[in-house]
């Protein structure tokens, strides 16, 4: 399938107030990531993963950690990368955030069985 629309692309209920969507092919994943859970009062749960990383603040306002440097604000026009391994995590500052996630290889375990 050559487009999506977001309307009409499932959201996948992640925890309470987050919810994805995916588009992807056989090496590239995209994640439209949206949380309606903050601003939140700590960072969330570092963790890693052997993917490669690529993040857009489509919407909202985050503080993004990664470890090994010092914590960004970032704001909607801003990116960020996480590299394969390497622990990272964000902060909500706002109500609502929306991120555009980018991932290769894909995230197999984002697919439903």
């Amino acid at each position: 399938m050559p487009t999506l629309k977001y309307q009409d692309t499932p959201a996948d209920p992640i925890a309470p107030g987050v919810e994805r969507r995916l588009a992807y092919s056989d090496n590239l994943m995209l994640v439209v990531i949206d949380f309606d859970d903050g601003p939140t009062s700590a960072p969330d749960p570092y963790h890693s993963h052997p993917h490669e990383q690529v993040s857009y603040v489509a919407e909202g306002e985050i503080i993004f950690f990664l470890e090994g440097a010092e914590p960004e604000h970032l704001k909607p026009g801003d990116m960020f990368m996480a590299p394969s391994g390497v622990p990272h995590t964000i902060q909500r500052l706002t109500a609502h955030v929306r991120l555009v996630d980018a991932f290769t290889p894909i995230r197999e375990e984002f697919l439903k069985q």
